[in-house]
C-alpha cells in the first residue's frame, strides 16, 4: 500500500553527505549552502574541544553547561551533521559523566538532556557500534526513587528531573549488553513485594524503564522470554486497585511493539481485553461505580493491541467486542469525564496502526523494530481495522469537548483508507449544511474534513475519487463565510485555507483531450477544474461583501478588543488562502483575481476597521505579482497622496479625525513596498517623495503606516527570501502533455528537484536602503536632539516611531558596535564564546561605509541622551519613554529577527505539519506549502544566531537598563526590567554586572527610595524565562540572599508581597548547588577521546562543615515566635543532624553465610525460580515468636532488613545489611559544630520553652513528619543524653487539660515519642531496656486515656516509628502494642476502639509479624458482635489487613498468617445462624407502651453488619480479595437483602459489598463458583435475594466481559428463566439485565429470541372460572415476561436503531391497552426511548416507515416529536 510514495528518509540520507550522521536537509536548499556547511565543521569542532576541557580541567560550571547547551543549539541549527563516530563519542562522554559517583543533580539534568537529543533517533547508531552501561542510569533512578535528601531540603532537583532521568533510560535502553535483561532481573526481582504497593512500584517502575523490550530475534532468550510469563502472571494475580499496574501496562505494550509475532498473546487476549475494559473506569450500573480506581493509560493500551493484530490473530475480533461493549458511552449524549479515554482510546489505536504500517513498508527497516515476517498486516487487516474503528471515529466527531481528538483520529484513518472515511465524512457535511437545528454538526464536520483535506485531494494508488469532491465541496461550503456566526465564518476559512495549500488552481479541462493516459476520475476532475475560475470569483465577491458589511456596519468607536481580535485573525486567514491561490494558480487566474482586487479598492476608501483585512488581500498579489500589481496600483496611489496632501491643509490632516483617505492611501502604499526590492528601484523618486511629504504628519494612524511603509521598503530591500513561486521546474501553465497539475495535488515534494530562488540584496537595493536611512533618520535624531523642549508630545512619539521602523528595518546590514569583549564575567578555564557566527555572506558586505557612520553607535547615543531627558523633564510620557527605551536596547541586541518571530513561525509550521504529514510515508513527507516554510524558519534562524558575548558597549548599555528598571516611575521601571530581562537572556553572564549594585541598594540604609527597592526586588523576582536568584552562584548566594532577608520586615504592603514571592520561587526553582565537582576516571578517558588528552591539573578537595553560626541561628528559631520561622529552623535541624549522623559499617553475606552452613540445596532451588510469600527460607526474618537476644555482641550481629520486600519474593545472590551498631557523640570526641546542638537540647529550660512553642505550629493540627525527623536525627545521634529532658515535658503534654491546648499537646507529645522510638534503631540493649522503661508507664498513660482528639496522632506515631523497620528490632514497640490486644474490654467503648486504632498501626509490618496477626485474628474473632459500631468498624478493619497477607502466588504457600478460609468458614456458619435468628425474632419487642431492644436479635444485626464492612474493608485494602471462599459468602449477601432494616446507608453499603465482587476481576475458575452460586440464589424461595442477584449479573458480566463469555449459554438461560419469576420486581430487574446484554455484546439479539418473546407476549391472560372470564395470574406473568423481553430489545440500542427495533416497538404499541402492569412497563420503555434517541431523531426516523411513525404518534402524547 501506498509503496509509490515510500521515498522519503532514505531518499533524505542519500542526499546529505554520506560521512556525516543526519544533517538538517532544508540547510541544503539555502543560500550560502557551502558556507553553513563549513560553519558547521567549524561550530563541532570548537564545541567539542570545549566541552573535553571542560571535564579534563574539572569544570562543570559554567563551562560544561554553557557548552553542552551550544550542542543542543547546534543540533538544533545544524541537525547531526556530524559522523557517526563522533556521535558515539559524545554519547559515550555524557554518559561517563553521569557515571561520575557524586555528580550535581543540575549537571546530570544537562547531560540527560543532551543524551535524549542524541538518541532520539535510535536508527542513526546500531546496538552493535555502542554499549551502555545500564547500572549507570539505575543508580540515578534509585537515588530519584528513595532520595531521602530531599525530604530533609538537603537536596533539591530541577525541574522535570525525572521525566528526563527516566527518558534518557528508554533512549538508551536499545543499547544495554545483551546480559543486561538477567542482572536487572536479578537485582530487581528480590525487591518485589506485591503487598506492599510502595515496594512494588519502585521495583515494577525500575523494570519498566531498564529492560531491554528491543533486542534482536537471536538474544530473545536473554531479553523478554526471561520474564515475560512471571510478570504476566503478577498482573493477573494482583488486580484490585493497584497503581503499578499501569506500569507494567505500559512494559507489556512496549514489549509487544518491539518483537511483534514473537509473543504468542493469543491464549492471554480474553484475560487482557478484560482488564482493557475495566482500565477505562467506566461507571456501570445505578450506583455508577467505577470499574477501576486507577485508569489505564490509553496510549499503551492502544500500542499493545495494535502490536497484537496480524498473522491471523482474533485481537480484532477481540477489540469489536470490546467497542460493542463500550458503543453506548461514545455517543455525544451520554457525557462525562470518562469519554476522554475513549475518544483517545481511538485517536492512538489509529495513530499506532499507521506507525505500524510506516515501520513495516520502510524500504530499509530499521534495527529496532523486529516484525516477524509472518506479521507483516496485509490489506485486508488494514481494511477490518479501519471498518472496526471508524464508527466510533464518526460518532465521537460531533463530542464538543473531544471533536479534535475525533477529527485527528479520523485522519489517521483516512491514512490507512481514505475510500472508506472521505465519502462517508463528505456525505454528513452535505447533509449537515441546512440542518438548521443542530448547526454544530457543521462546524464539527468542518473540523473534520479540515484534517483529511490531503487524504481528499490526494492521488494514491488505491484511491483518487476525492478529487471529485474538491469543487463540489468548495461551492457547497462558501455560504459558511456569515458573519453572523464567526465560529463557522473562522472554520471555512480554515477549510479553504488548507484545501488551496495542497492544489494549484489550473484549468486542466484541456488535458482530456491532449493525454490519453487519463483515468475516468482523472477525466472528470479536469473537467471539474474549468470552474475554478468562477469559483474564485464568487469567493472574492463574498469576501467583498462582507469587507463592505464590516465597513459599513461596525464603526471602529463600536469595537472592542475582542473584535479587533477576531478581524486580525481573519485577515491572517484570508492572507494565507490568497496566498496559496496565487502561489499556485495558473496565470490568467492570477490575472482575474489581481483585476478584482484592484477594481474592488480602487477608488474606495475603507475604514479603519477593515484595512487590515483589505491590505492582507493585497499582500500575496504584492508577493507573488510585483511588477504587475506595482505598476497597476504604485503610481496611482502615490499621485493620491500628494493630490490629497496638496488639497488639504495640514492642520486638518493632525486633527483627532484625521484624514480618512490618506490614512487608506499610506496603508495600501506600505503594503506595495513589500513588493520584491529590485521592483522597487523604478520607483524610487515616486516612493522617496511619498516619505518626503508624509514623514512629519502627526495624526497617529498616518504616521503609524507611514512608519510600517519604512520598515517594509527596508525589509523587501534589504532581506532575502524566498521569490520563486515554484519548488520545483514544473510549469503549471504548458501545455499538459508534460505535466497533470492535478496529480501533483497534496504530493509531497522531490527534494531532488527542488530549487529555490531567492531575494538577494544588490549592490542598487542596498544604495537605495542606504541612502533612504541617510535621508530620513538623521532629521529626526536632530529634532528630538536640538528641538527637545520645543516640540509636542505627538511630534515626539511620531519621530521616535518612524526611527524605531527605520532601525527595524536596517539593522541587518549594520555591524556590531566595535568595542573590547569582556572577559572576566565569570571565571572559567574555557571561552564561552563560539567563534562562528552564522551570517550570510550577502549581509557581511562593506555596507557600514555607506553610511555616514555606523548607526547602532549614533542611536544608543543618541536614545541615551533623549532618555535622561524624558525622565527628567517628560516624565508622564510613557510612550515616548517605551519607544526610546526599545530603540536603545535594540542597538546592542537586534540582527533582523528575534527568537519570538521564530518561534511563532514554528509554532505555525508544527500545526500546519501535523495538518498534512502523512505518516505512513514519513516524516519528511511534506507539501510544497511546508517545505518552503521550513527553509524561510532556517533562514530566520541562522540570521538569529549572532553574538552572546558582553562588549564593554553592551554593558554601559546595561548599566543604563538597570537604572532605568528602579528608576522611580513604575511604567518605566516595567518596561525597563523587560528589556533587561531579555539582555540577561541573550548575553551570557550579563546578569553578574548588576549583582554588587543590587546588594548595594538593598543593603543600604532605610531612608533609601522605595522605589529603588522595589525595582531592584523586581529585577530579582524576574519573569518566567529569567529568575537571578537561582543562577549556579555562590557569589549571587552570598550577596543577594541575606540582603533580602535583611529587606523582609518592610512597611509597604506591595514590597513585602514581592518578596514573599521571591522566596516561594527561591522554594520551588532553586537546585542544590556542589561544593566540590568530582570527576572520575572514565570521564577523563571519554573526554580525552572526544578530542585529545589535556595534561591534568590536580585540584585540591576538601570538606565544607557547616558554620557553627548557622546552626546556633536555627536553634535560636526553635523558639522564636514567629511560626514561619520555627518551621524553616525545625527542617534546618533535622538536616544537620542526618549531616552529623556517624556512618553504618555495612557487610556482604550469602544467604549461606547468614544460616551459619544450613542445607544449601534448600537456598539453592529457592533461588533458582520465585516463590512468593512463606518459605523456610524467610522464616528468622518475621517476628514469630521472636526473643530478642540477651547479650550485646549477639544483639550486633544479628542480621537485620528493614524493606519489607526483603526475602519475600526472591534472594539476591547477596544480602548487603549493616551491622546492628552505630557509633554515638560522646562528651570526649565530639566536634564543636555538633556540640551546639548537643549543649542546647540538654538545656532544660529550652527543651521547656520548644515543647510550649510547637504545640500551636499548626493551623489545622497534623502530625508533622519533618518535626519526627528532626527529633529522631536527635536521638540517634545523641541516645540517651536528653531523653530525660523529654520524657519529663512529654508528661506534662499528655496531661495538659486546657481545652486549646489539649489536641496540640498530644500531637507535639506523639512525634516525640516516635522520633525517640526511631531514633534509638541502633542503640544497644542496655539503652533500649532504659528508654522502654520510661517510655512503658507513659505509653499505658496514653492508651487508657485515649479519645476521639488523641488517637490520631498517637496511630500516626506508631506508624512512624515502626514503618520500613525490621519487626525483630523493634520488639519492644511490638510487645507494647500486643498489650493492648489482650486488654480487658473497658466501659469506654471509644477508648477501646481507639487502642484497636493503634493496633492497626502494625499493618506497615505486613507478612512479617504472622504470629502478632494471629493473635491479633483469635481476640477480633471475639468481637465481632460487638455491641459499639465503632468497635466493629475497627475489628473489619484489621481483620482485612490480617487477611491481605493470607496468599500464595505462584503456587506458593501461605501457613504463617490467620487462614481465610477457615475464618469464613466459620462466618458462613455465624451468618447463616445470624439471619435465621434476625428472622425469627423481631429486634424490637412491644409491650404495651414499652419498647425493649431483643438482645439476641441485635447480636445478630451486628454479626450481619460486622461481615458486609468486613467484606468492603477487604477490596478497598487488599489487592487480591477475590478467592473462592469470598465468592461462598455471595448467597448470604443476597439473603441478607431481605432483612428488614430502616438503616439506608447499611442498604446501600451491602448492595456496594455485592457489587464489589461483581466489579472484581475474576478468572474462569472463580467464575464456575460464582455462577453456581448464582444459579442457587436465583432459586431460593426469598425474592429480594433473586432480585439481588441478577441485578448483580450485569456488573458481572461488564466487567469480566471477555473472561465470562464461556458461560454465556448458561447465564441466557439464567436470565430466562427469572424473567418469569412470580415477583414483578425480579422481572423488571431481569428485562434490564437482558438489555444490558444485548447491549455490550455478551448476548446478540436473535430470531430465536424475538420470535419466543412475541409468543410469550401474546399469551391469553384470560381463564373462565364459574363461567366468568378472570385474569391468570400465571398467564399474565407471562405475558408481562414477553413484553419485559421486547422491552429488553428496543432499549438495547440507546442512541441507536438496530434492524429488530422497529418491528419490536410495534409490537408494544400494539399491546399499550392491556392491563395496567403492563401498560406500565410499555410506558416506561418508550420514555427512555424518547430520552436516548431525542437528539438524533432525525437520523433515526428513516428507520422507520410513515405507518409506523404515525403509530409511535399515536401511543404517546407528545405527537409532533415523532411526525
Amino acid at each position: 500500500m501506498m509503496n509509490s510514495q515510500l521515498n522519503t528518509d532514505e531518499q533524505f540520507t542519500e542526499m546529505c553527505n554520506e560521512n556525516l550522521q543526519r544533517p538538517n536537509i532544508y540547510n541544503e536548499y539555502l543560500p550560502c549552502q557551502t558556507t553553513i556547511k563549513q560553519q558547521a565543521s567549524r561550530s563541532f569542532e570548537q564545541i567539542r574541544e570545549n566541552l573535553s576541557r571542560t571535564i579534563q580541567l574539572g569544570e562543570f560550571q559554567p563551562g560544561f553547561k554553557l557548552w553542552s547547551s551550544k550542542l543542543r543549539e547546534f543540533l538544533s541549527l545544524y541537525g547531526h551533521s556530524f559522523t557517526k563516530i563522533d556521535h558515539i563519542k559524545l554519547v559515550q562522554f555524557y554518559v561517563s559523566i553521569i557515571s561520575i559517583t557524586n555528580l550535581n543533580c543540575a549537571d546530570a539534568m544537562v547531560c540527560f538532556e543532551v543524551l535524549n537529543d542524541l538518541l532520539q533517533k535510535t536508527r542513526l547508531i546500531d546496538r552493535n557500534d555502542l554499549t551502555i552501561n545500564w547500572r549507570t542510569l539505575c543508580r540515578w533512578a534509585e537515588f530519584i526513587i528513595s532520595c531521602h535528601d530531599s525530604t530533609y531540603a538537603l537536596v533539591t532537583l530541577p525541574k522535570n528531573f525525572e521525566l528526563q532521568m527516566f527518558l534518557c533510560v528508554r533512549n538508551c535502553s536499545p543499547y544495554f549488553s545483551e546480559k543486561a535483561t538477567q542482572e536487572i532481573l536479578d537485582e530487581i526481582r528480590p525487591q518485589i513485594c506485591h503487598i506492599d504497593s510502595s515496594s512494588m512500584h519502585d521495583a515494577v517502575k525500575i523494570l519498566e524503564s531498564f529492560l531491554p523490550v528491543n533486542l534482536p530475534p537471536s538474544l530473545h532468550s536473554q531479553g523478554f522470554q526471561l520474564w515475560l510469563s512471571e510478570l504476566f502472571d503478577i498482573w493477573q494475580s494482583v488486580y484490585n486497585n493497584t497503581p503499578w499496574e499501569i506500569r507494567l501496562i505500559q512494559l507489556f505494550a512496549r514489549v509487544a511493539w518491539h518483537n511483534i509475532g514473537y509473543i504468542d498473546w493469543e491464549p492471554w487476549l480474553a484475560k487482557i481485553f478484560t482488564r482493557f475494559l475495566r482500565g477505562f473506569s467506566l461507571p456501570i450500573g445505578t450506583m455508577a461505580l467505577l470499574t477501576t480506581k486507577n485508569s489505564h493509560c490509553v496510549p499503551d493500551v492502544s500500542r499493545w493491541v495494535i502490536a497484537m493484530i496480524g498473522n491471523g490473530s482474533s485481537c480484532l475480533q477481540y477489540l469489536r467486542d470490546l467497542f460493542i461493549a463500550i458503543k453506548s458511552f461514545y455517543y455525544p449524549s451520554n457525557t462525562g469525564v470518562f469519554q476522554k479515554r475513549l475518544v483517545d482510546f481511538v485517536l492512538n489505536l489509529a495513530r499506532y496502526f499507521v506507525e505500524r504500517i510506516h515501520l513495516e513498508k520502510k524500504q530499509s527497516p530499521v534495527w529496532f523494530f523486529a516484525l516477524h515476517e509472518s506479521y507483516q498486516l496485509t490489506e485486508q487487516d488494514v481494511t477490518n481495522f479501519v471498518d472496526c474503528v471508524k464508527e466510533y471515529a464518526f460518532m465521537s466527531i460531533f463530542n464538543k469537548d473531544y471533536a479534535s481528538e475525533a477529527a485527528e483520529a479520523c485522519q489517521y484513518l483516512a491514512m490507512l483508507r481514505p475510500e472508506s472515511i472521505v465519502k462517508p465524512i463528505v456525505d454528513k457535511l452535505f447533509l449537515s449544511i441546512d440542518n438548521l437545528t443542530e448547526a454544530h454538526r457543521f462546524t464539527s464536520l468542518m473540523h473534520c474534513l479540515k484534517r483529511i483535506t490531503r487524504s481528499l485531494v490526494r492521488q494514491t494508488s488505491s484511491y483518487s475519487q476525492g478529487q471529485i469532491y474538491i469543487l463540489p465541496l468548495l461551492t457547497v461550503i462558501l455560504p459558511g463565510i456569515d458573519l453572523n456566526d464567526f465560529e463557522k465564518t473562522n472554520v471555512t476559512l480554515e477549510v479553504f485555507d488548507a484545501i488551496f495549500m495542497l492544489i494549484s488552481c489550473v484549468d486542466c479541462s484541456s488535458a482530456v483531450n491532449i493525454r490519453n493516459d487519463l483515468t475516468e476520475i482523472e477525466k472528470e476532475v479536469c473537467l471539474s477544474t474549468a470552474k475554478f475560475e468562477e469559483f474564485i470569483e464568487k469567493f472574492l465577491d463574498r469576501i467583498f461583501q462582507m469587507i463592505n458589511i464590516l465597513s459599513t456596519d461596525l464603526s471602529d468607536t463600536l469595537m472592542n478588543n475582542e473584535d479587533r481580535a477576531d478581524h486580525g485573525n481573519l485577515g491572517l486567514k484570508l492572507a494565507s488562502i490568497m496566498t496559496s491561490i496565487i502561489r499556485q494558480c495558473s496565470y490568467n487566474i492570477s490575472q482575474m483575481v489581481m483585476k478584482k482586487v484592484t477594481n474592488f479598492i480602487s477608488g474606495s476608501i475603507f475604514l479603519p476597521s477593515v484595512r487590515l483585512v483589505v491590505g492582507r488581500l493585497i499582500r500575496p498579489i504584492v508577493k507573488w505579482y510585483p511588477v504587475d500589481i506595482l505598476k497597476c496600483l504604485l503610481p496611482q496611489t502615490c499621485e493620491s497622496i500628494k493630490n490629497i496632501l496638496n488639497k488639504t491643509d495640514i492642520s486638518q490632516i493632525n486633527n483627532l479625525n484625521g484624514d480618512l483617505e490618506l490614512n487608506w492611501y499610506l496603508i495600501l502604499f506600505a503594503e506595495l513596498v513589500q513588493a520584491r526590492g529590485d521592483t522597487l528601484l523604478i520607483y524610487q523618486e515616486n516612493i522617496k517623495s511619498v516619505f518626503h511629504r508624509c514623514i512629519r504628519i502627526l495624526h497617529k494612524d498616518s504616521y503609524q503606516a507611514t512608519a510600517s511603509a519604512i520598515k517594509s521598503l527596508l525589509l523587501s530591500l534589504l532581506n532575502i527570501y524566498s521569490i520563486g513561486r515554484w519548488l520545483t521546474r514544473e510549469n503549471e501553465d504548458d501545455s499538459f502533455a508534460n505535466f497533470l497539475p492535478i496529480r501533483a495535488w497534496g504530493q509531497n515534494v522531490d527534494f531532488d528537484r527542488i530549487q529555490v530562488q531567492y531575494h538577494i540584496p544588490s549592490d542598487e537595493e542596498i544604495d537605495f536602503a542606504c541612502d533612504f536611512v541617510n535621508t530620513f533618520i538623521y532629521p529626526e535624531l536632530t529634532l528630538l536632539k536640538e528641538n527637545f523642549e520645543n516640540i509636542s508630545i505627538d511630534e515626539r512619539r511620531r519621530s521616535l516611531v518612524i526611527i524605531h521602523s527605520i532601525v527595524s528595518g536596517c539593522f541587518r546590514i549594520v555591524p556590531r558596535m566595535e568595542s573590547k569583549e569582556i572577559q572576566d564575567l565569570t571565571l572559567t578555564l574555557v571561552p564561552y564564546k563560539l567563534e562562528s557566527h552564522s551570517l550570510y555572506s550577502a549581509y557581511c558586505k562593506q555596507s557600514n561605509s555607506k553610511f555616514r557612520e555606523n548607526i547602532r553607535m549614533r542611536l544608543l547615543l543618541d536614545m541615551g541622551e533623549l532618555l535622561d531627558m524624558l525622565i527628567e523633564n517628560q516624565s508622564g510620557d510613557v510612550v515616548s519613554i517605551k519607544y526610546a527605551l526599545n530603540i536603545y536596547a535594540l542597538s546592542s541586541r537586534y540582527y533582523g529577527t528575534s527568537s519570538y518571530d521564530i518561534s511563532q513561525m514554528r509554532t505555525n509550521v508544527q500545526s500546519t505539519r501535523k495538518l498534512f504529514r502523512n505518516e505512513i510515508i514519513g516524516e519528511r513527507d511534506n507539501p510544497s506549502c511546508l517545505v518552503m516554510n521550513q527553509i524561510e524558519i532556517q533562514i530566520e534562524a541562522f540570521e538569529s544566531n549572532n553574538y552572546r558575548t558582553l562588549t564593554e558597549i553592551d554593558k554601559q548599555i546595561e548599566l543604563k537598563l538597570f537604572d532605568l528598571s528602579i528608576n522611580r516611575y513604575s511604567e518605566v521601571r516595567r518596561y525597563a526590567q523587560s528589556e533587561l530581562f531579555y539582555f540577561f537572556f541573550l548575553y551570557y553572564y550579563s546578569w553578574e554586572i548588576i549583582v554588587d549594585r543590587v546588594a548595594d541598594l538593598l543593603n543600604s540604609s532605610k531612608d533609601t527610595d522605595d522605589n529603588e527597592i522595589k525595582g531592584c526586588l523586581h529585577i530579582l523576582n524576574g519573569d518566567s524565562s529569567f529568575f537571578l536568584l537561582t543562577k549556579n552562584s555562590w557569589t549571587i548566594m552570598k550577596k543577594l540572599w541575606p540582603s533580602i532577608v535583611r529587606r523582609s520586615p518592610m512597611k509597604k504592603l506591595s514590597v513585602q508581597r514581592l518578596i514573599q514571592d521571591i522566596k516561594k520561587k527561591i522554594e520551588t526553582q532553586f537546585v542544590t548547588i556542589a561544593l566540590v565537582d568530582e570527576i572520575n576516571q572514565a570521564a577523563v578517558q571519554a573526554a580525552s577521546t572526544l578530542w585529545r588528552p589535556l595534561e591534568s591539573n590536580e585540584i585540591q578537595i576538601g570538606d565544607v562543615p557547616i558554620p557553627s553560626a548557622c546552626i546556633d541561628t536555627c536553634l535560636g528559631f526553635l523558639i522564636h515566635d514567629n511560626i514561619e520561622l520555627r518551621k524553616h529552623a525545625v527542617k534546618a535541624i533535622a538536616a544537620f543532624c542526618r549531616l552529623q549522623k556517624l556512618p553504618l559499617t555495612y557487610v556482604e553475606k550469602s544467604l549461606d553465610e547468614i544460616f551459619h552452613g544450613t542445607d544449601r540445596s534448600t537456598t539453592t532451588s529457592i533461588q533458582s525460580r520465585s516463590q512468593p510469600g512463606n518459605r523456610d527460607d524467610n522464616l528468622w526474618l518475621t517476628y514469630n515468636d521472636y526473643k530478642a537476644p540477651e547479650t550485646q555482641t549477639e544483639w550486633e550481629q544479628i542480621c537485620f532488613l528493614d524493606k519489607i520486600f526483603h526475602g519475600y519474593y526472591q534472594w539476591p545472590k547477596t544480602i548487603k545489611y549493616a551491622l546492628n551498631k552505630r557509633e554515638r557523640y560522646t562528651s570526649g570526641k565530639i566536634p564543636a559544630h555538633v556540640s551546639i546542638i548537643l549543649d542546647r537540647f540538654l538545656d532544660k529550660d529550652f527543651v521547656t520553652k520548644l515543647s510550649k512553642c510547637i504545640i500551636f505550629d499548626e493551623g489545622n493540627i497534623n502530625f508533622d513528619k519533618i518535626r519526627f525527623l528532626m527529633y529522631k536525627g536527635l536521638f540517634r545521634n545523641f541516645g540517651l543524653a536528653f531523653v530525660d529532658n523529654f520524657i519529663e515535658q512529654v508528661y506534662i503534654l499528655v496531661r495538659e487539660q486546657t481545652r486549646e491546648k489539649y489536641e496540640g499537646s498530644h500531637r507535639a507529645a506523639a512525634e516525640i515519642v516516635a522520633g525517640m522510638i526511631r531514633g534509638s534503631k541502633y542503640w544497644t540493649l542496655t539503652m533500649l531496656e532504659e528508654l522502654w522503661q520510661k517510655l512503658t508507664p507513659l505509653l499505658t498513660e496514653v492508651t487508657n486515656n485515649l479519645n476521639n482528639e488523641t488517637y490520631f496522632h498517637w496511630g500516626s506515631c506508631f506508624r512512624y516509628c515502626l514503618n520500613d523497620t525490621d519487626p525483630r528490632r523493634m520488639f519492644q514497640p511490638i510487645n507494647f502494642i500486643s498489650t493492648l490486644i489482650n486488654c480487658e474490654t473497658v466501659g469506654n467503648t471509644f477508648n477501646e476502639a481507639s487502642r484497636w486504632y493503634l493496633v492497626q498501626s502494625l499493618g506497615v509490618l505486613q507478612w512479617r509479624i504472622p504470629s502478632i496477626w494471629y493473635l491479633i485474628y483469635e481476640r477480633a474473632e471475639e468481637l465481632l458482635d460487638h455491641p459499639s459500631k465503632l468497635m466493629r468498624e475497627r475489628i473489619a478493619t484489621i481483620l482485612s489487613i490480617s487477611f491481605g497477607f493470607d496468599r500464595t502466588f505462584f503456587n506458593g504457600k501461605s501457613v504463617r498468617h490467620p487462614n481465610i478460609h477457615q475464618f469464613m468458614n466459620m462466618m458462613r456458619e455465624k451468618l447463616r445462624q445470624a439471619i435465621e435468628i434476625y428472622e425469627t425474632k423481631p429486634l424490637f419487642n412491644h409491650s404495651g407502651s414499652n419498647v425493649e431492644l431483643d438482645f439476641e436479635a441485635r447480636q445478630a444485626l451486628n454479626l450481619i453488619e460486622t461481615v458486609v464492612e468486613f467484606h468492603l474493608n477487604l477490596f478497598d485494602r487488599c489487592n487480591e480479595p477475590i478467592k473462592e471462599i469470598i465468592v461462598q459468602l455471595f448467597p448470604y449477601l443476597c439473603e441478607i437483602e431481605s432483612i428488614g432494616t430502616n438503616d439506608d446507608t447499611f442498604r446501600k453499603r451491602l448492595t456496594f459489598a455485592r457489587t464489589r465482587i461483581g466489579m472484581a476481576y475474576l478468572d474462569v475458575n472463580l467464575l464456575e463458583t460464582l455462577i453456581q452460586q448464582l444459579e442457587y440464589v436465583c432459586t431460593t424461595r426469598k425474592w429480594h435475594a433473586r432480585r439481588s442477584a441478577i441485578e448483580f449479573v450485569q456488573n458481572l458480566v461488564f466487567c469480566n466481559l471477555f473472561n465470562v463469555r464461556c458461560y454465556a449459554k448458561r447465564l441466557h438461560q439464567l436470565v430466562y428463566k427469572c424473567l418469569c419469576d412470580e415477583q414483578l420486581e425480579v422481572r423488571l430487574i431481569v428485562s434490564k439485565t437482558l438489555s444490558g446484554f444485548y447491549q455490550c455484546g455478551y448476548l446478540t439479539v436473535t430470531e430465536d429470541d424475538l420470535k419466543h418473546f412475541l409468543e410469550m407476549s401474546n399469551t391469553n391472560y384470560f381463564t373462565e372460572i364459574d363461567g366468568k372470564k378472570v385474569i391468570s395470574t400465571k398467564d399474565i406473568v407471562r405475558r408481562h415476561s414477553g413484553i419485559l423481553g421486547l422491552c429488553a430489545i428496543a432499549l438495547a440500542s440507546p442512541y441507536d436503531i438496530s434492524s429488530h427495533v422497529p418491528e419490536v416497538l410495534m409490537v408494544l404499541c400494539k399491546h399499550s391497552h392491556d392491563p395496567e402492569l403492563i401498560q406500565k412497563s410499555i410506558k416506561e420503555c418508550f420514555s427512555e426511548f424518547r430520552r436516548t434517541h431525542y437528539d438524533s431523531w432525525h437520523e433515526h426516523r428513516a428507520k422507520f416507515t410513515d405507518d409506523q411513525l404515525e403509530m409511535l404518534g399515536d401511543v404517546l402524547v407528545s405527537h409532533s416529536y415523532y411526525t
